[in-house]
């Protein structure tokens, strides 16, 4: 996920976060995410937000190396909730 698709993302993302505002978990799947940029990271600190504001929980889940990385590298990993699997 970079700058040509995180403002894609963040739409789609922020418009199913703001639908009913029911209390709900929400979970990023990230198994299939080769790459992500600060574009990406801010897409996903910005949802991060709009999901506290809702008192909704947002997970990520399963995230590749390169991902793990660049939460590391911002230190931004403890900011999220990190499942090493995504739901069933």
């Amino acid at each position: 996920m970079d700058i040509s698709r995180a403002d894609h993302f963040r739409h789609v993302f922020l418009a199913a976060l703001s639908g009913e505002r029911l209390h709900h978990d929400v979970v990023v799947d990230l198994q299939h995410l080769s790459f992500c940029d600060s574009s990406g990271l801010n897409a996903l600190l910005a949802a991060r937000i709009v999901a506290a504001e809702s008192s909704q929980n947002l997970y990520l889940a399963a995230p590749r190396e390169q991902f793990t990385r660049l939460l590391e590298i911002t230190g931004a990993g403890n900011l999220f909730t990190i499942e090493p699997v995504p739901p069933l």
